[in-house]
């Protein structure tokens, strides 16, 4: 009985027009990053246990892929590129006085329930703005998500914005215990109204504070949710929150951006190392976001170097999914020719397919079997999404198909060059 190999729960092969559609998307984006002024930076695969611990606030350690090296070290394939390129940074920029622009891209792994469809390893292409802890920074950040959506080919999506220290402030005025918060966070997150309600029910809060609490779920929405939010309480840490969004907003703005941004004070990140705004990019037809980030202030500390940062990672999966729901289609811009050749002109078509190869032109060389028709042929060019098929006998005698219309010509070797 022939013996069937399948890939693990919640990964799977991305092969044919699907990679090449995904990966010209990704050189396209990463095209944009550059010219944001961003420089590429690669980090590896996996890491000490350390740089994604508790203490850092990053993804819980039953969701990390741990192992051991042959000395007992445990070590982890990265859940998440933000804690590496602090570590990074902190490693080979230290006497960096002034801003530094990296971005990356690479596969992520999360050993997370795989009931919903997500996938375990996935590609990431994002950037990272260390050194800046200013509202520009942020708006720059947003600006270039909205750019490289849009770069994809996605017209409707939205950039929801929250603001973590508006919900730490007034955790921190309530005084309730971690456990309480961790509970209150979940339920703002998830919408869960009446859970929030009952909650706050067995909490001994001033009515002003069980008030804003209890709208945090229903914060979301244009920049008139600001002043609601703003109406609803008198914490000074708050109202420093909602200041900075409203600078963001007119940094967006200069950007030519505000019509993608809405905001949504009840997003609360399970990363615990934000420090202020996050932000999460959506489209219809898919449930999960295909972009996230926020800033982070205080992550470089655990690597021993202070510094404001922010930055965000776009999940590629996720947008070639939105892509083919929204049928929305990758061109990619790049020609193919298929040479087919019987055996008698085998030199003559190598010949051209190596003249055609040293100008950067795709050639696919293919000998034409026996049994085999020229329709076959024809067939499979179409779909490995060739533009011509090239049917050389001799020099004089070269048949040429555009495999888009197809239209048909004869020329010869000297005006085929």
């Amino acid at each position: 009985m022939k013996q069937l190999f399948h890939t693990p729960e919640g990964v799977r092969d991305v092969y044919g027009t699907e990679c090449e559609k995904k990966l010209y998307l990704q050189e396209k984006l990463q095209k944009i990053f550059h010219t944001y002024g961003y420089q590429d930076i690669e980090t590896p695969t996996f890491e000490f246990f350390d740089v994604f611990s508790k203490q850092v606030g990053t993804t819980p350690s039953r969701e990390l892929y741990k192992f051991f090296d042959r000395d007992g070290n445990t070590l982890v394939l990265r859940p998440d590129f933000t804690p590496s390129i602090a570590r990074a940074v902190s490693m080979y920029f230290q006497k960096e006085e002034l801003p530094i622009r990296l971005c990356y891209r690479g596969n992520t792994f999360v050993n997370n329930s795989s009931y919903q469809g997500r996938l375990k390893e996935s590609t990431q292409m994002g950037v990272e703005l260390l050194g800046d802890a200013s509202a520009d920074a942020d708006g720059e950040i947003i600006a270039l998500m909205v750019e490289l959506l849009k770069a994809t080919g996605l017209k409707d999506f939205q950039i929801s914005i929250g603001q973590v220290d508006f919900f730490k402030s007034l955790v921190d005025e309530a005084g309730i215990t971690e456990e309480t918060t961790q509970e209150l966070r979940q339920l703002i997150s998830n919408k869960n109204y009446f859970g929030v309600e009952e909650l706050l029910e067995r909490q001994n809060l001033s009515e002003e504070l069980t008030e804003v609490f209890a709208m945090l779920p229903r914060l979301f929405g244009s920049l008139e949710v600001l002043e609601l939010a703003r109406s609803l309480t008198n914490n000074p840490g708050a109202g420093k929150a909602i200041d900075r969004l409203e600078e963001i907003y007119e940094v967006v703005k200069a950007y030519g951006c505000e019509k993608y941004i809405s905001f949504d004070l009840g997003m609360l990140s399970k990363y615990r190392y934000y420090t202020g705004i996050i932000f999460q990019g959506y489209t219809y037809g898919s449930g999960e976001p295909l972009v996230k980030g926020g800033r982070y202030n205080h992550l470089l500390e655990h690597f021993g170097s202070p510094a404001p940062a922010i930055g965000f990672g776009l999940v590629m999966e996720q947008v070639m999914n939105a892509l083919q729901r929204q049928k929305i289609d990758v061109p990619v811009m790049k020609g193919k020719t298929l040479i087919l050749y019987p055996e008698s002109s085998r030199g003559l078509a190598i010949q051209m397919a190596m003249e055609h190869r040293s100008h950067k032109m795709d050639v696919q060389c293919m000998r034409m079997e026996d049994g085999k028709t020229f329709t076959d042929y024809i067939a499979y060019g179409k779909h490995h999404q060739f533009s011509d098929l090239v049917y050389p006998l001799t020099e004089d005698n070269i048949q040429v198909i555009n495999l888009f219309t197809d239209e048909m010509k004869t020329t010869n070797l000297k005006n085929f060059r």
